[in-house]
C-alpha cells in the first residue's frame, strides 16, 4: 500500500469570493504542506481575499478553505495560524511591548506566559532592545518587526505574510528574509505575499502567480517557465510596416506562426499582426534585438493571453499588468 499523505496545512477546494456582483477569487484550488510558498499578484488580482480566506477572516462563497482539515472560519484553525497584515492599524500611544503583551493576552495567555512569550518573540525580531518607545514614532521596518512579533505569538504551524518587507531598509530585509528561512527550518509553512517576483526568489522558488481572481501559473520559477515554453503564446504587435515586420519574423527560430491583421491604430494608421511564439522569454530577447538592428517602428506588444501576460510579466521583471 502507498504511504499516507499528511493532511496538507493549507487546502482551497475550488474557492470562490464574491463582494456583491464582485468577484474577488474565482474557482481557486490551493495546497500547502510547508515550507515557504510566494504569492505574487498585481493590484486588484485576489491576493488579500485568498489572505483573508486562508486566515478565517472571510468565509467563501463557493468551495472551501481548510487548515490541518479544519475550517478556516473554526476558532480551532485560527488557533493554528499567525497573521502578519499588510496595513497598520496599531493603538499609536502603547508602546511596541505593550501592545505585543496586550496581543497575548487576547490570545488568552496569562500574564506571566504572556509577558514570557513576548520577550521571546520582540527577541526573534530584533525589537527587544527597541520597544519601550510609542508605536506612533516607529519607522515602517519598525512596525512590520512588530506585525511579526505578534504573529509569532501563538507559535504557528502557518504563517500568512502579507507584504512583510515592504519599507524595510537592505539590512533589515536580509536579516527578515533569514528569519523566514529559520522559522521555516523550523517546520512551519510560510504563505508569503509581495507584488515583486524578484523580492520573493531570494526567499523561495515555489511561488503561485494569481490574476483577476485566480491562480495563473504555480510551481518552481523554472517550472513555470518550462509551462510557458511548451505552450505557444500569442502576441499582437502595432507597427508602422507589418508586412515587413512580419516577413522578418516568419523564419524566426521561435515564431510558429505570424498573421497579418489589419486594423485601425490609436494614431489613424493601420497596421497589425498576431504571432504566435514558443520559448516567451527567448522570443522576446530576439525581437528585441531584431527591432534595434533593423530599425523597426514598433508601437505596441500585447500578449493576447490574459493569465500568459500576467505570468510573462513578473518572469520578465515587470508587475503583470496591462
Amino acid at each position: 500500500m502507498g504511504e499516507v499523505q499528511p493532511i496538507p496545512v493549507l487546502l482551497f477546494e475550488q474557492v470562490s469570493k464574491w463582494y456583491g456582483p464582485v468577484i474577488g477569487l474565482n474557482q481557486v484550488t490551493l495546497e500547502l504542506r510547508g515550507g515557504i510558498t510566494g504569492l505574487v499578484g498585481a493590484n486588484g488580482s485576489g491576493k488579500s481575499t485568498l489572505l483573508r480566506l486562508a486566515t478565517g477572516q472571510l468565509k467563501p462563497s463557493l468551495g472551501r478553505v481548510t487548515v490541518r482539515g479544519i475550517d478556516a472560519w473554526d476558532w480551532r484553525a485560527k488557533a493554528l495560524v499567525g497573521y502578519c497584515p499588510d496595513n497598520d492599524a496599531f493603538y499609536e500611544d502603547m508602546a511596541g511591548r505593550e501592545f505585543v503583551r496586550s496581543m497575548a493576552r487576547l490570545c488568552g495567555f496569562d500574564k506571566a506566559e504572556a509577558n514570557r512569550r513576548t520577550e521571546s518573540v520582540l527577541e526573534r525580531v530584533g525589537m527587544a532592545d527597541r520597544s519601550d518607545r510609542k508605536l506612533r514614532g516607529y519607522s515602517k521596518g519598525m512596525r512590520q518587526r512588530v506585525k511579526l512579533a505578534q504573529a509569532l505569538l501563538n507559535d504557528p504551524e502557518m504563517l500568512v505574510l502579507d507584504e512583510p518587507l515592504s519599507g524595510i531598509d537592505p539590512i533589515g530585509r536580509q536579516e527578515m528574509l533569514e528569519l523566514f528561512r529559520g522559522l521555516a527550518g523550523e517546520g512551519k509553512c510560510l504563505l508569503v505575499s509581495s507584488h515583486e517576483l524578484e523580492e520573493l526568489e531570494k526567499l523561495t522558488d515555489h511561488v503561485a502567480i494569481m490574476t483577476r481572481g485566480r491562480i495563473a501559473a504555480v510551481g518552481t520559477v523554472t517550472q513555470i517557465r518550462d509551462m510557458l515554453d511548451d505552450q505557444p503564446l500569442s502576441v499582437r504587435i502595432d507597427a508602422a510596416d507589418p508586412r515587413r515586420l512580419a516577413a522578418l519574423l516568419v523564419n524566426r527560430p521561435d515564431v510558429v506562426g505570424v498573421d497579418l491583421e489589419p486594423r485601425v491604430l490609436a494614431d489613424g494608421s493601420i497596421g497589425s499582426l498576431v504571432v504566435r511564439a514558443r520559448n516567451p522569454r527567448r522570443f522576446f530577447e530576439d525581437f528585441g534585438r531584431l527591432v534595434v538592428s533593423e530599425r523597426l517602428d514598433v508601437t505596441r506588444l500585447e500578449p493576447l493571453d490574459e493569465s500568459a501576460h500576467a505570468v510573462l510579466g513578473y518572469l520578465l521583471g515587470g508587475s503583470g499588468k496591462t
